[in-house]
C-alpha cells in the first residue's frame, strides 16, 4: 500500500510481481512467494481508505505469479498494453520427447515464447544451456523471440514488431 501511493503503475506491478512471485522447477531452488496473492488480494481488498487503494486494485489486477525478474515484468506490460494475446509467466513447453521447458514469457495459444536475455546469458555455460534450450523449444513447433536491454532501449514499437512478427507466423492474424 505504501508503495501504491508514490509509484507508477508499471513500477507497481515490478514489485508486486515480486512480491507474489514462487515456482518450482526442475533446475534450480523453488521461489517461494514473500505474500501469497490470495493474502495480498485479501488485504488490498479490506484496505478501504488507505492511501494508494485505488492504485494497488488497479495493480493487483495485473499481477502474475511466477515472474523471475522486473524485465519480464516490464516486457510482458509492454506486450499486455500493446494488445498482443497473454503471455503467461514461466510457461511450461513440452520438447518433442515430453520433457519440460520452461520460457520466460509463453503464449501456448500460438506456441510463441519470449526469452528475456540479462547479463547471465553472456557466459559460455548459459550459451550452452540456452542454445539447448532454444533447439528444444523450435522442435517442438514453437517460435522463440529474444528479447534484451538493447532491444528494450530501442523502445516499445521495435520490441512489439517482433512479437507480432512471430505471433503472425504462429497463426495470430491482427
Amino acid at each position: 500500500m505504501d508503495l501504491a501511493s508514490v509509484l507508477p503503475i508499471d513500477d507497481l506491478v515490478v514489485a508486486g510481481d515480486a512480491i507474489i512471485s514462487e515456482l518450482a522447477r526442475h533446475f534450480g531452488p523453488p521461489k517461494v512467494a514473500m505474500v501469497p496473492l490470495a493474502e495480498l488480494r485479501t488485504f488490498v481488498d479490506g484496505a478501504n481508505g488507505i492511501n494508494g487503494v485505488r492504485m494497488a486494485r488497479l495493480a493487483l489486477d495485473l499481477l502474475r505469479v511466477g515472474v523471475d525478474s522486473p524485465p519480464e515484468s516490464k516486457l510482458r506490460l509492454l506486450l499486455d498494453d500493446a494488445g498482443l494475446p497473454e503471455f503467461t509467466p514461466n510457461c511450461r513447453v513440452d520438447d518433442v520427447l515430453n520433457r519440460l521447458v520452461w520460457t520466460d514469457l509463453g503464449c501456448p495459444r500460438f506456441r510463441t515464447c519470449i526469452e528475456y536475455e540479462g547479463l547471465h546469458h553472456l557466459t559460455p555455460e548459459q550459451q550452452a544451456l540456452d542454445a539447448y534450450r532454444d533447439q528444444r523449444v523450435s522442435d517442438a513447433g514453437w517460435r522463440q523471440v529474444k528479447v534484451n536491454s538493447i532491444d528494450m532501449g530501442h523502445g516499445r514499437e521495435w520490441v512489439v514488431s517482433r512479437v507480432k512478427q512471430a505471433l503472425r507466423k504462429q497463426g495470430w492474424q491482427r
